[in-house]
């Protein structure tokens, strides 16, 4: 299976990046204060703004104590680096697409994104849609419009790379084109699905389209 596009948006923490293990160190601590069960709140965790997220999980609470807490667990997180590693095949695919359209769209802040880049190893694009920059967390579509904007291409032309449920729903809302990377990704219908980034190829095409190969 292949795809053609203009400009690929990527998602980071579970698609570029393996995280998990900090962000589940975090989200365990966090859950258990507020006496709710870590394997359940561990299933909608990704993808989202820390404080999306708890307000989705916790309707009720005050909006500055989400906001308060996810302070908090950006501060560890961004100094907490133990664990967090490249995704199977991110610095080959990323070096292919050096010279290609493409942006940075994570529901991370900016230094958190710098700090997990830094320690996978990889490049920080120069085109990047942090959390700073949005007035809505995934799964709205705000940071990969912005992203395709920024890049000056429609929508259509862009390719979402994604590992979340918000993730996807977001590059959906977007109009865009997904495909699904590791296991989370499988169950929400990405237009394409991979295991890792090793099963990524990227072909430069001399009308300036890029195309996407997936392997088995």
């Amino acid at each position: 299976m292949s795809l053609t596009a203009r400009a690929l948006l990527l998602d980071m923490d579970g698609t570029l990046v393996n995280s998990d293990a900090v962000v589940e160190r975090y989200w365990r601590i966090w859950a258990a204060e507020q006496g709710l069960d870590p394997e359940q709140v561990l299933k909608v965790v990704h993808g989202r703004q820390g404080h999306a997220t708890m307000a989705a999980l916790l309707p009720d609470r005050p909006v500055e104590r989400n906001l308060a807490d996810n302070r908090w667990m950006l501060e560890r997180e961004t100094t907490d680096l133990d664990g967090v590693v490249p995704v199977p095949g991110a610095s080959a695919f990323m070096a292919a697409l050096a010279a290609l359209p493409h942006a940075l769209v994570t529901s991370a802040d900016e230094a958190l994104a710098r700090a997990r880049m830094g320690a996978a190893g990889l490049p920080m694009p120069e085109v990047r849609v942090t959390a700073e920059r949005v007035g809505a967390s995934k799964p709205d579509p705000e940071g990969f419009l912005k992203g395709a904007a920024e890049l000056g291409f429609a929508p259509a032309d862009c390719v979402v790379f994604e590992d979340s449920e918000a993730g996807i729903a977001a590059g959906r809302a977007a109009g865009m084109r997904i495909v699904g990377i590791g296991p989370r990704a499988g169950a929400h219908a990405p237009d394409a699905h991979v295991r890792d980034l090793e099963q990524v190829r990227i072909e430069a095409q001399p009308d300036g389209t890029m195309r996407l190969h997936f392997s088995d």
